[in-house]
């Protein structure tokens, strides 16, 4: 089952995220380096996006997920 993750709901986070995004041509507004793994979707939050375990929002806030639900 594909995990649900949505953007966060205040929209003044994710429109403050989004113009650190576009800013750094990418990659996480809330990292130093520049790197494949602080691409947004940054590797850590991919990891947890795996984690069928894992609840919570992406380290700079923007995405959340959602524990993957049993059927």
């Amino acid at each position: 089952m594909k995990p649900k993750i949505i953007l966060n709901k205040d929209p003044q986070v994710v429109k403050t995220i989004r113009e650190g995004l576009k800013a750094k041509g990418g990659y996480c507004p809330c990292r130093m380096e520049r790197t494949e793994d602080t691409k947004c979707i940054c590797k850590e939050f991919r990891e947890q996006i795996a984690d069928p375990n894992f609840e919570g929002y992406c380290h700079c806030l923007l995405y959340y997920k959602f524990k993957n639900e049993e059927k």
